[in-house]
């Protein structure tokens, strides 16, 4: 029932977003682009992934065989990591814009569709290794589900899960919090400035249509940040699993990974 309503509402919700950034002009900016993608592939995530799940779940197995359950997997890791690569790119959007401001170069559409093309190339990359020996796609949990090898010891399936992880996972974060702490700090240093001379001019403030400008994209940098964290927040769980799982770091069962 949770997976269902999650489900809808993250089909319904996603949907809305790509159909209302496509179809109103002043919304279809290149940086924007980057927006509908990530609506996009979170739309796939769950589109690929609840369907299935809700019918497992009601079966208390796994229900399609072994190829489609590779196929989950792929689908699920491959959604999961172009999510994140493509609010990798958001958030240099955001210290383009923010940091470098007048002398950035500014985002065209071209550079955007290369930057969302390179997303799926090397989501691709590593969700497809698994059907050709480098690590595989199992049954998990409580096998309603499946995903990549945790379990099986051989160093095929541990290099993969590392090697994975630090591009998936270890490069986005290390990325972000680079992009984001000079936005912050660039944040912090222009709004001492408007307060220092809003003081001296003695008005209690300077915002004007420019400086709402400003403060828009200080709005989106704020929203890209909080998107991020709940990316995190839901995968890291996921992560932890993996590399206790092969590493051996603590008993596994069904229950403690769900």
């Amino acid at each position: 029932v949770t997976i269902f309503f999650l489900g809808i509402l993250s089909v319904v919700g996603n949907g809305m977003v790509i159909y209302i950034f496509t179809c109103t002009k002043n919304l279809r900016t290149p940086s924007n682009l980057l927006i509908v993608n990530l609506a996009f592939s979170d739309f796939c995530l769950m589109f690929t992934m609840c369907p299935a799940m809700v019918w497992n779940c009601f079966y208390e197995t796994w229900m399609f065989g072994p190829f489609a359950c590779e196929l989950y997997g792929m689908f699920g890791s491959l959604f999961g990591v172009t999510s994140i690569w493509t609010m990798v790119f958001i958030a240099l959007d955001r210290y383009n814009v923010i940091v470098k401001g007048l002398s950035a170069k500014p985002m065209t559409t071209k550079l955007a569709l290369l930057q969302i093309f390179c997303i799926y190339l090397h989501g691709l990359f590593w969700t497809l290794t698994p059907f050709f020996g480098w690590s595989r796609y199992v049954p998990e949990a409580n096998m309603t589900a499946c995903g990549t090898d945790y379990l099986t010891l051989a160093w095929h399936s541990r290099s993969y899960v590392l090697v994975y992880a630090m591009f998936a996972y270890y490069l986005p974060l290390l990325v972000i919090i680079y992009a984001y702490y000079f936005i912050v700090k660039a944040v912090a240093s222009h709004e001492k400035s408007m307060r220092e001379q809003a003081k001296k001019m003695n008005v209690t403030s300077l915002r004007s249509g420019d400086q709402s400008n400003t403060s828009a994209e200080f709005k989106l940098a704020k929203v890209a940040l909080m998107t991020i964290s709940l990316w995190f927040m839901a995968w890291t769980p996921y992560m932890v699993i993996n590399l206790a799982g092969i590493f051996q770091l603590i008993t596994i069962d069904p229950l403690f990974t769900i």
